[in-house]
């Protein structure tokens, strides 16, 4: 029997969960299923450009787990981009560093621990992305 998986520390989840052919409906295509931790590993050495030690030491795993995460990320995002799939994005076991808001007045969103108050219009008007999933912009810049 293998020992249980360790949470790994996810910084920024995704904006979205669910990626796919424009004008397919989900329910025509085939699904691969992708780990937050997978979707974690790709953002901190594909999008933030650390190196496998950095970003292991981010999630709090070994080098050689983030490199296995990375690997089947990369296979997913490619075969969902070549042979047309939908690509879902699952939590799966991870510790999220942070939550994701949306302000319901200026459409804003931001990560953060806790948040009353929107950081650009001050509004209290705030919702909380399940996991960190949403279906809104994304700002620039995070990682």
């Amino acid at each position: 029997m293998s020992r249980p998986k360790k949470d790994r520390i996810v910084g920024s989840p995704p904006v979205v969960r669910v990626f796919k052919p424009q004008g397919i409906p989900v329910r025509a295509l085939g699904m691969l299923r992708m780990t937050l931790d997978e979707c974690e590993a790709m953002r901190l050495v594909d999008l933030c450009g650390l190196s496998h030690e950095e970003a292991a030491e981010r999630m709090g795993v070994s080098r050689p787990t983030l490199t296995r995460l990375l690997a089947g990320a990369h296979e997913k995002v490619a075969k969902a981009l070549v042979e047309g799939w939908a690509l879902v994005v699952e939590k799966g076991p991870v510790s999220l560093q942070a939550e994701r808001f949306f302000c319901e007045d200026c459409e804003s969103t931001w990560t953060a621990k806790e948040s009353d108050v929107c950081p650009e219009c001050g509004s209290t008007h705030l919702s909380v992305w399940g996991g960190g999933f949403g279906r809104r912009r994304r700002r620039r810049g995070r990682c």
